[in-house]
C-alpha cells in the first residue's frame, strides 16, 4: 500500500457516536490519500467498533491510558506515516472533497503547514452556530470543551 500523503490525528474521549460520524464523512471522500490514527485515550467506552465498521477508510486504532488530547496528538504523530499531520476533534465531520481540494491546493503552491477555522455545518441552528463560535475562539478553546477554565498548554 502507498503511503499516505495525509496522516488524520484524533484524540478520543468517550465518543463513539461522534466518532462514527466523523468514520463515515471520511468514508465518503472524493480523494482517500489519507490515514486515520484514532488514540483513544483512556475511554471508559471504547470506539474501537465504530473504526472498524468503516474499512474504505485507512486506520489505526491505538488506546492508551488518559493524560489528555495533547498527549494523545502526540501519541498519534509518533504512529504517524503521512507527510502532512491533520488534526481533527472526534466531533469533527468532514465535507467530502476536503482532501481532494486540499491536495489540489498543495500541488499548486505547496507549503510546509498550513491550518485553517473550525465552521459550524450548515444545517445547525442560531443557537448550535452561536455555540460553536464561542467554543472554537481562541480564548475559548481547550477550556469550554474540557471543562477548563484556563487554555490547555501544547507540547
Amino acid at each position: 500500500m502507498d503511503r499516505p500523503r495525509f496522516s488524520v490525528i484524533v484524540p478520543v474521549y468517550n465518543r463513539i457516536d461522534e466518532v462514527e460520524d466523523l468514520m463515515a464523512s471520511l468514508e465518503a471522500q472524493t480523494c482517500m490519500n489519507f490515514e486515520v490514527v484514532i488514540v483513544e485515550d483512556g475511554s471508559t467506552m471504547p470506539c474501537e467498533d465504530a473504526v472498524r465498521r468503516h474499512p474504505g477508510v485507512r486506520s489505526k486504532y491505538f488506546y492508551k491510558g488518559n493524560e489528555g488530547r495533547s498527549i494523545a496528538r502526540n501519541y498519534g504523530m509518533e504512529r504517524a506515516e503521512g507527510d502532512y499531520f491533520i488534526f481533527f476533534d472526534s466531533d469533527c465531520v468532514i465535507p467530502e472533497r476536503y482532501f481532494e481540494i486540499l491536495s489540489r491546493e498543495l500541488d499548486s503552491t505547496p507549503v510546509d503547514c498550513f491550518g485553517g477555522p473550525d465552521a459550524a455545518h450548515d444545517s445547525f441552528s442560531s443557537t448550535q452556530k452561536a455555540i460553536n463560535y464561542a467554543m472554537t475562539s481562541f480564548l475559548t478553546t481547550g477550556g469550554i470543551r474540557g471543562g477548563r477554565m484556563s487554555l490547555e498548554k501544547f507540547t
